[in-house]
């Protein structure tokens, strides 16, 4: 019998082609040796994360913080002005307007409190301006408890709506 051994052939086929047979062999799968770029780079990654994680944590932190204060400052805005057009009726009492206003801001977890003026609705004539005032602290509606970014900050929202008459 005749023993044949099969191995590729070079590029270059002519009548005296030799037979290519690779000097190095492929390393398997996983075993790569790292280059000395790569060795010196191996920390890079966890340092660069160490610097820019906390930088992140307190940005989203942030705009958490920020956007609840926008929406309680909306909620504000129409507690002040669902309040200003209850105390322009006629028949409306301070204590009703004040009511009013704490039970909208309480059914949304806020509390705050509320100013009128005049302070007395019975005397304001029909044509007089009233302005109903709402106003929260910051901290005591902060879902981060005592934030850092709203220490001391009051929220405020005042509509003025002119008294309607009979």
């Amino acid at each position: 019998m005749l023993n044949i051994i099969h191995q590729p052939l070079s590029k270059n086929r002519g009548s005296n082609a030799s037979l290519d047979i690779p000097s190095q062999r492929r390393p398997i799968m996983g075993r790569r040796k790292k280059s000395v770029q790569s060795k010196n780079r191996d920390g890079a990654a966890l340092v660069e994360f160490a610097v820019v994680a906390p930088l992140m944590i307190l940005f989203t932190l942030g705009l958490i913080d920020m956007g609840r204060m926008t929406m309680v400052k909306q909620l504000l805005i129409n507690a002040s002005r669902e309040g200003a057009r209850a105390a322009t009726l006629p028949g409306a009492t301070t204590a009703s307007v004040r009511s009013d206003v704490l039970d909208m801001l309480e059914s949304s977890g806020v509390t705050g409190s509320v100013t009128l003026n005049p302070t007395l609705l019975s005397d304001a004539a029909p044509g007089t301006n009233i302005t109903v005032t709402v106003q929260a602290e910051a901290n005591s509606v902060s879902w981060l408890g005592n934030s850092p970014f709203m220490s001391g900050k009051i929220l405020r929202a005042s509509t003025t709506m002119r008294r309607e008459s009979l």
